[in-house]
């Protein structure tokens, strides 16, 4: 079977070889963050109690590319089936959710913190002042810390779910240990780029079931846009320079 491509962006490919998906950095991409994404893929793996492909390989091609190997997984991403599905997104949110506070029900000691990673970031950020930056290292200082596993960039496109339901979690390269809703204000902010009906819908189910106030998982919110608003993606700018705007938390 010839290579399939299923994806590609700037700074890497994923193809399907069989029973195998192979991710493919560019030629300049860095060494240890290759090696780095493989080994937290390797951590979780070993944590047990969460689906997610299991890691076979880390190689340099000929082209001196970077790549890492992992099982296919078979199956449709979650937003895949909440668009052909759209009677059923309450029941795909109600199972996303479930699936995340499991991982939150993990801890994993050997990754890195969460809030030292968004210090971190917040230092970096060049689109607002300092005295901004100095309030959001201020108000992120006064937040509850936390040691669950977050997986860091956790929505429907990161869930495979095989024809018996089963739901593989993909892409770890920005688990951290932290605040469970810090890592859930990540993924309502990424659900609000589907929709804001499915983003409440997550709040509204996260909180419940979490017994969460919802203006505590709010105070997250512009904490988090600010932090990343340092990976530049274009198509995440406005909502997270929106959510950077709010000042009065």
């Amino acid at each position: 079977m010839a290579r399939e491509l299923l994806f590609e962006r700037t700074t890497k490919s994923v193809y399907r070889d069989g029973d195998k998906a192979i991710k493919l950095f560019c030629k300049d991409f860095p060494k240890a963050e290759v090696l780095n994404e493989a080994l937290i893929s390797a951590r979780i793996e070993e944590i047990g109690g969460i689906h997610t492909p299991i890691t076979l390989a880390v190689t340099l091609d000929e082209n001196g590319c970077w790549a890492i190997t992992k099982e296919y997984i078979e199956g449709k991403t979650l937003e895949q089936l909440i668009k052909e599905n759209p009677d059923k997104m309450e029941e795909y949110v109600e199972q996303m959710v479930d699936l995340q506070l499991t991982i939150h029900s993990k801890t994993c000691p050997s990754l890195g913190k969460l809030a030292d990673k968004m210090v971190r970031q917040i230092n970096e950020l060049t689109e607002v002042s300092q005295a901004s930056r100095s309030d959001f290292l201020v108000r992120l200082e006064s937040m509850e810390t936390d040691v669950k596993l977050c997986h860091g960039d956790f929505q429907p496109n990161n869930i495979i779910v095989t024809t018996d339901g089963t739901m593989y979690v993909l892409d770890w390269v920005h688990a951290c240990l932290g605040n469970a809703c810090a890592d859930a204000a990540r993924t309502y902010l990424l659900l609000c780029l589907i929709g804001q009906e499915i983003a409440d819908k997550y709040m509204d189910l996260f909180c419940d079931k979490t017994d969460t106030d919802r203006r505590y998982l709010q105070q997250w919110l512009p904490l988090v846009a600010a932090t990343q608003l340092t990976k530049h993606r274009q198509e995440e700018a406005d909502l997270l320079h929106k959510w950077v705007a709010i000042c009065d938390y």
